[in-house]
């Protein structure tokens, strides 16, 4: 359903990830649009939206889509919809969740969080990076340094987990509440539409056959 006929160059992807062709604006609306589209009903894919919406709040970077997968499965929701709930957490909005979830954590931990929005993906960098040398010292035979990696989970990685994930429920319900009657007016609408071009064809059957009249 979401694979290209001809395969993007790696450096082609990553740049349309942070701006892409068409802008912003275009992304999202194809974005909405294959949401409405979605082959289920309403409740299902308003769900699912909500559970990739609500996963992109949490510092779970490379693992949105399988966790928004998990979360739309465990509450009846569209996967496919969870899958493209993902998009809202963009480099446009990922400042501002990394921030809320920052601040929201470190005052409901009771610690002063100074640091900016770069300085946490800096840190999530280096900590990945950590993370990566101390797994393959079983093979390298080099020291493990688990202390700086204690002081990114106490400092970063808790309150913004904590704030994102109670900051994300909120807006979860929410996306919930919005998305369900515009797919709901969606799929009306285009359901009217379906069965309008029905009736036109059944017409112009109808008028295309012959007629047949009695012999004289």
């Amino acid at each position: 359903m979401f694979k290209r006929r001809n395969p993007r160059p790696v450096l082609t992807a990553i740049g349309e990830f942070f701006w892409p062709r068409g802008g912003w604006r275009r992304a999202a609306t194809y974005v909405l649009h294959r949401m409405r589209r979605l082959p289920d009903t309403p409740e299902r894919i308003a769900l699912g939206i909500s559970a990739g919406l609500f996963v992109s709040f949490l510092p779970i970077f490379g693992l949105h889509f399988l966790s928004a997968a998990l979360v739309a499965w465990a509450i009846r929701g569209n996967v496919l919809a969870a899958l493209l709930g993902t998009f809202y957490g963009n480099p446009i909005t990922f400042p501002l969740m990394a921030a809320g979830g920052m601040e929201l954590g470190g005052w409901l931990l009771g610690r002063d969080v100074q640091m900016s929005v770069g300085g946490v993906m800096a840190a999530v960098g280096r900590a990945g990076g950590e993370l990566t040398h101390n797994l393959l010292t079983v093979v390298t035979g080099d020291a493990a340094h688990w202390g700086r990696l204690a002081g990114f989970y106490s400092n970063v990685y808790l309150p913004y987990f904590i704030g994102g994930l109670l900051l994300g429920l909120p807006f979860a319900v929410a996306a919930y509440f919005v998305h369900l009657p515009l797919v709901q007016a969606y799929q009306r609408s285009r359901q009217k539409r379906l069965e309008a071009r029905f009736k036109a064809a059944r017409e112009r059957q109808r008028q295309s056959r012959p007629e047949t009249g009695e012999m004289p």
